[in-house]
């Protein structure tokens, strides 16, 4: 069993749903982070879901400010997605770290 270790981004995530990962095939994804920047010169609130499931939503994300949404570990599995969103365009620089098991 192969295990790989990546990471995967969207910058200027804005007010429409932007898939940030999908778990390839055959593949099991553990999301060891997920890591929401705000890139704007004002507050935002963003959202970041697994598939249709809240990882947080609508957290307050001050400007210039990062935020930690995963504290311990999520199994997805291969089709499932990481969606972010944001309630201003181009606010928000995503990045996802996966340890991917093929």
């Amino acid at each position: 069993m192969a295990q790989t270790f990546k990471n995967y981004t969207a910058s200027g995530v804005g007010v429409g749903d932007t898939t940030v990962y999908t778990v390839p095939v055959a593949t099991t994804g553990i999301i060891i982070g997920l890591t929401l920047s705000n890139i704007t010169a004002s507050e935002i609130n963003a959202t970041a879901k697994l598939n249709t499931v809240h990882i947080v939503k609508d957290a307050p994300i001050p400007t210039g400010s990062t935020l930690d949404c995963i504290e311990g570990k999520l199994i997805a599995e291969a089709g499932d997605t990481i969606v972010v969103v944001s309630n201003t365009a181009t606010s928000v620089d995503a990045i996802v770290s996966v340890l991917e098991q093929s």
